[in-house]
């Protein structure tokens, strides 16, 4: 099993489209980032006008925990694509090539060949949240400093203080690999019905896009469905950076995302079992 993993970690990472994704994550951080050094202060004082004309704000605003902030709500919904990318081709990508027979040969069952494709995915997801944390959080800390944050919502304004932030955010990073594995499942589920890896990675987008437009319309027909779609709950991460932070919503969406995230799996599993690869 170890010596599996080792292979399917080797074919995702020999593949240069693999690096892409980290590479566009570092690009959109760093425009990100210089586009706050340069004129985030007339940036921030636009968006608190309103604020300031209320409450005098003290001290270091424009901090690196904001920036971070800022970067997340851009990113995140990002990602899905680039995580679609691997695992979309877990499956499809080997019909494409032809050694699905082949890789069927081994003296290992159907469910743990699908098991390592998704161990090897959500191992890719890991890295790729670990570097964005790396790149969008300690990159800003040491461009911006560090300083309270100011967290502005549609009908809120949060201040959290300094010393009391660092936890929520690895808390987000751990809630972000939660949702981004769930992406991961769906692509790898869709990747088991094609040859060929745009077939699944497009499907995974369609999927998100449509359920993401689902879960954002105020409309009374959906507000029935939205509490059961995972797209609802991909942005649970925002609860942390609440006061009180609303653990039982958090919790709520974590079980939702791991319930699709089982069943996606089970589902592939299933399917692949009884897919006929001889014709």
């Amino acid at each position: 099993m170890i010596q599996l993993l080792k292979i399917e970690l080797y074919k995702i990472f020999k593949r240069p489209r693999t690096y892409i994704s980290f590479g566009l994550i570092t690009a959109i951080t760093f425009l990100i980032q210089l586009a706050m050094l340069t004129d985030g202060k007339g940036f921030l004082g636009f968006v608190m006008q309103g604020i300031n004309e209320q409450f005098d704000i003290q001290g270091h605003i424009l901090n690196g925990y904001l920036v971070t902030y800022i970067i997340l709500q851009s990113l995140l919904v990002q990602i899905p694509l680039l995580v679609a990318l691997v695992a979309g081709d877990a499956l499809a990508g080997e019909a494409n090539l032809g050694t699905l027979r082949l890789l069927l040969t081994m003296p290992i069952s159907r469910a743990k060949i699908v098991l390592m494709k998704f161990l090897s995915s959500f191992i890719y997801t890991v890295l790729l949240i670990l570097w964005l944390a790396l790149v969008a959080l300690f990159l800003s800390l040491l461009l911006f400093g560090t300083g309270d944050m100011v967290n502005m919502k549609s009908d809120a304004f949060i201040m959290i203080l300094k010393d009391d932030i660092m936890w929520r955010y690895f808390m987000a990073f751990a809630f972000a690999v939660l949702a981004m594995t769930t992406i991961a499942s769906l692509s790898l589920f869709l990747s088991a019905f094609a040859d060929n890896s745009i077939g699944p990675i497009m499907a995974t987008m369609g999927v998100v896009v449509v359920l993401t437009i689902l879960s954002n319309l105020e409309i009374p027909l959906f507000n029935i469905i939205r509490p059961y779609l995972f797209t609802t709950h991909m942005v649970g991460w925002k609860g942390f950076f609440d006061d009180p932070v609303p653990f039982a919503a958090i919790g709520r969406s974590a079980l939702v995302m791991a319930f699709y995230t089982i069943g996606f799996l089970t589902a592939t599993i299933v399917y692949f079992n009884k897919k006929d690869i001889k014709s």
